[in-house]
């Protein structure tokens, strides 16, 4: 499966293996602050519509799933299955629990940014089908995913530097999924702040530090998610002119640790296997920096080639039957195949 076709035995799979883990409570890795010594509760009170596959992002991200392979695969044997959790986790009540958290005292950097952009896929993913059902779970979710937007408008007029390594706060990320999120929704104020932000950080970048990856525990590449936020920033023209300064060697494929798949030694340790994440998320930097290039430039044919290279390394790891990984890599390679 290297040549980017979501076919509908993937879907098939990758559902089966969603649907196990968004209802799946324990083992959970809660990012919770008790306020009182009796504050701890179970995950499905504390987050009645994300608490399962492990930790409340990785959740969010599988609900994005099932909502994309049900809007691709109409035909999905378990279609009805995705349409019970659905109307069990994205009810007007479980969304005004998940909704009650944030506004709890000491959540005001739960899941930043990470989990916020991905709320924020996930309510754009359901917009895009117009089927009644998904209309219902899309305005149950309306007040999350605008709660989401608030605390970017907070938080980023307060965030003079950006995060820049290859975990859940990268700055890059936030913003790129934020981005499509503002202008699917057009929302000028936001998409401009978003825009403005991700210039001031990024558009000087000059001879990024590639080699220097990937890093131990990396599910996203630092360099590549930048250039593909940028690709959202600049026009065509532009965003070609400003990689050559950025990644001046990638006509050459160079640096070779930037081309070549992670290795991943053990997928049972919960850092190591990130990396069979980072090889899926450079498959889908990459097809996007291949995109937003002009169809001339020779640069498109060596970042799909990477693409696919990255793609067939990261599969190999939603094989492996591990928890560790099961519970989030397949919306990366969904991302990967769709994006």
């Amino acid at each position: 499966m290297n040549d980017f076709t979501f076919t509908a035995a993937a879907a098939e799979r990758f559902a089966a293996l969603a649907l196990a883990n968004v209802r799946q409570e324990f083992p959970n890795h809660p990012q919770h602050v008790w306020l009182a010594v009796d504050d701890g509760r179970p995950p499905h009170e504390l987050h009645p519509a994300f608490y399962g596959s492990y930790d409340w992002h990785s959740s969010v991200h599988m609900h994005w799933l099932l909502a994309r392979v049900r809007r691709l695969h109409p035909g999905l044997p378990q279609r009805a299955a995705i349409a019970e959790v659905f109307d069990r986790h994205c009810s007007p009540a479980a969304i005004a629990g998940e909704c009650a958290y944030f506004v709890r005292p000491h959540t005001r950097s739960f899941e930043r940014t990470y989990g916020w952009a991905w709320l924020l896929k996930l309510a754009d993913e359901l917009a895009l089908d117009d089927d009644a059902p998904t209309r219902r779970w899309s305005n149950a979710l309306a007040p999350l995913a605008e709660l989401i937007a608030t605390r970017y408008r907070d938080y980023l007029p307060r965030a003079a530097h950006p995060l820049r390594y290859g975990l859940h706060s990268n700055s890059a990320f936030g913003l790129a999924f934020a981005l499509d999120h503002a202008r699917r929704i057009g929302d000028p104020a936001l998409e401009a702040l978003l825009v403005d932000t991700a210039t001031a950080w990024f558009v000087d970048d000059r001879d990024a530090p590639a080699a220097w990856e990937p890093s131990g525990a990396d599910f996203l590449s630092p360099v590549l998610i930048e250039a593909d936020l940028m690709r959202r920033v600049l026009a065509e023209d532009a965003f070609a002119d400003w990689l050559a300064g950025f990644l001046p060697g990638l006509a050459r494929r160079d640096p070779a640790s930037l081309f070549t798949p992670a290795s991943v030694s053990d997928r049972s340790d919960p850092q190591i296997v990130h990396l069979d994440g980072l090889n899926l998320s450079r498959a889908w930097c990459f097809r996007g920096i291949a995109a937003a290039l002009p169809a001339h430039d020779p640069r498109r044919a060596i970042a799909l080639a990477a693409a696919r290279v990255h793609l067939a390394a990261g599969m190999a790891g939603l094989a492996s039957g591990d928890y560790l990984g099961e519970h989030w890599l397949a919306s990366f390679a969904t991302l990967a195949l769709t994006g």
